[in-house]
């Protein structure tokens, strides 16, 4: 299913976007060595109750889980890129962390993802890894403008991901959005150009570059859920939800004070 939005439910996405930005903002903050991804779950959960809003996690159930995945927010520490459930885990200086939240309010959801290093050290790797994430997420929006194509968008963010050296898994990547969390179309992380679904304004999409350092081979923890490197090495990933206007692509997953 891909849902073309009303400028009332595309109003609504930029609220329900904001709130996840925000949530994600704050756990970013409290996120200091010794934090127990626990209590981010915690934390998540008061916060989006408090705003009236519904989790897309906690109760969902797709395909290539276990189960429900039983938690409000995805956190994947140093190896592990995706689909993270909360455990009994100390944040040390120096881990990379990515947070992926998804909400649902006023019936329409958002998601988004950060990564980030935990603490004051600055590994190399990690912040190599980060930074291509975000310039191949730069990438993609620049390239989601009305009358293109899904594969210009995948080719952006692959050509910024393959520059960087870093292999491309297309397994999982990014995807529509809007009464549900995941819906068609299907964006990989890498691709052709002129191929796939053409965009047209009103459409919400989720992209997300996700690398691994030397692999692009996932393994499935024993929980089921969380997608690590094959090799244990390092990964990081970034997510925004766009909004295709009638001449560009709409950030909505921005804090509140970032959308003015």
């Amino acid at each position: 299913m891909i849902e073309i939005l009303t400028a009332a439910e595309l109003a609504q996405a930029r609220e329900t976007g904001a709130l996840v930005a925000d949530i994600l903002q704050t756990l970013k903050r409290r996120s200091a060595p010794g934090v127990n991804l626990l209590e981010i779950d915690d934390w998540t959960r008061a916060m989006i109750i408090e705003d009236g809003a519904v989790s897309c996690y906690v109760d969902y159930e797709p395909s290539f889980g276990r189960g429900a995945f039983g938690h409000y927010i995805c956190t994947s520490v140093n190896d592990a890129v995706l689909h993270g459930l909360p455990r009994d885990y100390l944040l040390a200086d120096g881990d990379l962390l990515t947070l992926d939240l998804a909400v649902s309010k006023g019936g329409v959801a958002a998601d988004s993802a950060i990564s980030f290093i935990v603490g004051d050290s600055r590994p190399p790797e990690s912040v190599a890894l980060i930074a291509a994430t975000e310039r191949a997420l730069d990438a993609g929006i620049a390239a989601a403008r009305p009358g293109a194509q899904i594969g210009d968008i995948s080719a952006a963010i692959g050509s910024i991901l393959s520059e960087a050296g870093y292999p491309v898994n297309t397994l999982f990547g990014g995807h529509g959005i809007g009464s549900t969390m995941h819906q068609d179309p299907h964006i990989p992380n890498t691709g052709r150009p002129g191929r796939g679904y053409r965009l047209r304004p009103g459409l919400l999409l989720a992209l997300e570059p996700w690398v691994m350092a030397d692999t692009a081979e996932l393994v499935t923890d024993a929980d089921g859920w969380t997608l690590r490197s094959a090799t244990g090495s390092r990964t990081a990933h970034s997510e925004h939800t766009i909004a295709v206007t009638e001449d560009r692509a709409e950030i909505i997953t921005l804090p509140r004070q970032a959308q003015g």
